[in-house]
């Protein structure tokens, strides 16, 4: 791919070098082509000099500026927006055009804008994609187009990708079966794989795998830009999932990260057992979920001075993320030296059908492990009653789920409760964060899905809700995993995120109500679990980068994104004068 920036010379067979100390860039491309492709472009920031030698001159307006001008330009623009929506889409279209200031803009206010181009906006963003849609971002592939899959890897123009976060758009976020308009939610993923972990954005590649929709709605809408039929299931499925994973690790290599998204239940956990030792892959609903959310209770914990084995959890929901951050929280409590079965009995959860235990009929196998013997009990304000929890997680995506009976019990029973309500989006989320601290008088130890307000209490304390956001792990798991080779990412990954996160959060977050690090400091908190995980993949030999580096954080440094320009140079050079000394003759 000619021009493709931020590549050491080789790659693409052409990109950056560096000479003298100072990093350049180098392409072939000219004209247009430079101006109209966002690895390259700079617009006015490009100097007289890269104007002329590229061919562009003439093609910007005669006018030269920094790139935080352009930011400021960008800025103001954002602020004339009307809704977030819009918002959205300007940023997307920054992003079209201009790839490092698109980043630029993210890190100089991740806390701002990550709302924006993830959740919750990109909720709506996917709802409305048929209109917010305006160039297509990653590769599409359908259901059709078995036994022709790697002819299509081959239509994505980089040779080096890393990582992939692919979905089939059957369960976004919490709004369910939105097809192809999924594809918001891995081109979003992706962009804070860069914002927040310094994953290179051109090493990245956003993938939906079309297989029809069964959402009445959008097989009537107009606008819709997918398969126009209802999904396709069974063997077919299987042989897509497989053909796909087979020719994307043939074309860039059997250590490339896929990432599963958004996959409904039925298919989330059946495709991660099925692939997770045979490939580098993770699902982050269940296992990038799992790592944030027992990233705060272990956060919690300071806070009630106790263990998480003393504790007993009830879960609202009994899906992908429930049952992974459960699975977690047993690999926790065996690591304080709790026995596995004791650990899973301090577990309860509640699905659709009420709460689950030994004997209730049509449990999936997943269910199955956190059944209890119990009398069956339907409705959830009577559960709590009955089992006095001391942490009660919300992650089935229902509004309001946590009544107010249902908080104002958690307090009478615990001294400090703990209370989760980490749907998304924030029209999903059980409950808010005021009404946790109002109703618990301040005594609530809450997180949520999607950000809330900071909250003022009668007795002027301001708590500042934590926002268990995904973002805390994957970016920084993607950075460690694609530095040093990853061969396959076990679960403890996950569990050393959660610890690492939560060595972050200072006493004086935890007084605010904070159970997470600031959002401010998160490329920070990437680099510090990316480490962890390279030096975990080197310990336990599934490492493929050789040989082992001494300075770890170096390796994952060198390896990291730059948001700031890079000049271009032409590859020009001088031979010894003899050698270009012109050769004569004397013709008369």
């Amino acid at each position: 791919m000619s021009g493709a920036i931020g590549e050491k010379k080789g790659s693409f067979g052409q990109g950056l070098e560096k000479s003298h100390g100072k990093t350049s860039f180098y392409t072939k491309k000219r004209g247009y082509d430079v101006t109209r492709n966002p690895y390259l472009n700079k617009g006015m920031a490009f100097t007289l000099e890269e104007r002329l030698q590229l061919g562009i001159h003439g093609l910007l307006p005669p006018c030269f500026l920094s790139q935080d001008v352009q930011v400021l330009r960008v800025l103001r623009n954002y602020e004339r927006q009307k809704d977030d929506l819009d918002r959205y889409i300007l940023l997307m279209g920054l992003q079209d055009r201009n790839e490092k200031l698109f980043y630029k803009v993210l890190t100089s206010d991740i806390e701002r804008f990550m709302p924006i181009v993830y959740t919750p906006t990109v909720g709506l963003a996917c709802q409305q994609y048929g209109l917010a849609f305006r160039r297509p971002r990653g590769l599409f592939i359908t259901i059709h187009d078995r036994g022709h899959i790697p002819t299509l890897m081959k239509s994505w123009p980089g040779s080096v990708v890393k990582a992939v976060v692919v979905t089939d758009g059957e369960r976004i976020l919490g709004l369910g079966d939105l097809g192809c308009y999924g594809m918001g939610i891995p081109v979003g993923k992706l962009a804070l794989y860069t914002a927040c972990g310094g994953v290179k954005p051109q090493e990245c590649l956003p993938i939906i795998l079309d297989v029809g929709t069964d959402n009445e709605e959008l097989l009537q809408d107009p606008l819709y830009i997918g398969l126009r039929h209802k999904r396709v299931r069974g063997q077919a499925y299987d042989d897509l999932l497989e053909e796909f994973m087979q020719a994307v690790t043939d074309r860039y290599g059997i250590n490339c990260l896929i990432q599963f998204e958004d996959f409904a239940n039925a298919n989330a956990f059946r495709l991660l057992n099925k692939y997770r030792n045979k490939y580098c892959t993770f699902n982050d609903d269940i296992q990038g979920t799992a790592g944030v959310a027992v990233s705060g209770l272990l956060a919690a914990l300071r806070i009630t001075k106790t263990k998480l084995s003393d504790h007993t959890i009830l879960f609202q929901g009994a899906g992908e993320a429930a049952l992974g951050i459960a699975d977690l929280i047993v690999l926790a409590m065996e690591k304080e030296g709790t026995p596995k079965q004791l650990a899973i009995k301090n577990i309860w959860m509640v699905d659709s059908k009420g709460l689950i235990v030994q004997g209730r009929a049509a449990l999936t196998h997943e269910k199955e492990r956190f059944a209890h013997q119990h009398p069956e009990m339907k409705n959830l304000e009577d559960v709590v009653k009955d089992l006095k929890p001391t942490a009660l997680i919300g992650v089935a995506a229902i509004s309001g789920a946590f009544t107010a009976n249902i908080i104002k019990d958690m307090a009478s029973f615990n001294e400090r409760p703990i209370i989760f309500a980490l749907s998304n989006p924030t029209s999903k989320a059980e409950c808010t964060a005021e009404q946790c601290y109002q109703l618990t008088k301040g005594c609530g130890i809450f997180a949520s899905g999607s950000p809330f307000d900071p909250v003022t209490l009668p007795d002027g304390r301001t708590l500042y809700p934590g926002q268990g956001n995904n973002a805390y792990v994957f970016p920084g798991v993607a950075l460690g995993v694609v530095s040093c080779g990853m061969k396959h990412i076990p679960d403890e990954i996950f569990l050393l995120s959660a610890e690492v996160i939560a060595q972050e959060v200072s006493e004086k977050h935890l007084n605010e109500g904070r159970l997470y690090p600031p959002l401010s400091s998160i490329k920070d908190v990437s680099l510090k679990l990316a480490v962890k995980v390279v030096e975990y993949a080197y310990k336990n030999n599934i490492a493929s980068v050789y040989p082992e580096p001494k300075d770890k954080e170096a390796l994952i440094r060198s390896q990291m994104y730059s948001t700031d320009y890079e000049p271009f140079s032409v590859d020009a050079y001088e031979w010894p004068e003899e050698a270009m000394k012109i050769q004569t003759v004397d013709l008369k």
